[in-house]
């Protein structure tokens, strides 16, 4: 599966790799053919974007935090291309953890990691693209954002 005919199929376009947001890589190598993508949030780089701020179960509801989880993958994919050059690369989503800033009475995180993890599968087949996956509902995410999500990938080193 060509993950790239698959964005075009979906009218799906990367946004550029999100800005770093502190002391950190936003993408790491290790091990054989591994690489982690720090945890992204929401906005996608246009100008003018400002970033959802707030809790689902009370700022958002289930629906908007979907759209938020999506919004994370492709800034995750943004940075693993940034990093790898190429998507085709990818060999296997191995995991992901998405961060859900809830509300106390919001339960609902494994529905809106759903939309992330949907991505994956609808982008690079249900094989490969499926991660094991968190869905974890927090207080609080940095800059007050609702959703944010890491990930963790197997490239093909020969071609990396």
């Amino acid at each position: 599966m060509n993950v790239y005919e698959q964005m075009k199929a979906l009218g799906i376009q990367l946004p550029p790799a999100p800005a770093k947001g502190g002391v950190y890589a936003p993408a790491k190598r290790f091990g054989k053919g591994l690489v982690y993508i720090s945890g992204c949030g929401p906005v996608i780089n246009a100008p003018g974007n400002q970033p959802p701020k707030g809790k689902l179960g009370k700022d958002f509801n289930l629906t908007q935090g979907q759209q938020f989880a999506k919004a994370c993958m492709l800034n995750v994919l943004a940075v693993l291309e940034a990093n790898i050059g190429d998507l085709r690369k990818v060999t296997n989503c191995v995991k992901i953890t998405t961060f859900v800033a809830s509300a106390d009475d919001f339960f609902e995180q494994p529905a809106v990691a759903n939309s992330g993890s949907q991505l994956l599968i609808d982008l690079f087949g249900p094989s490969a693209g499926a991660p094991s996956r968190s869905a974890i509902g927090v207080n609080a995410l940095p800059g007050n954002i609702p959703v944010e999500t890491e990930a963790l990938f197997e490239i093909d080193e020969e071609n990396a």
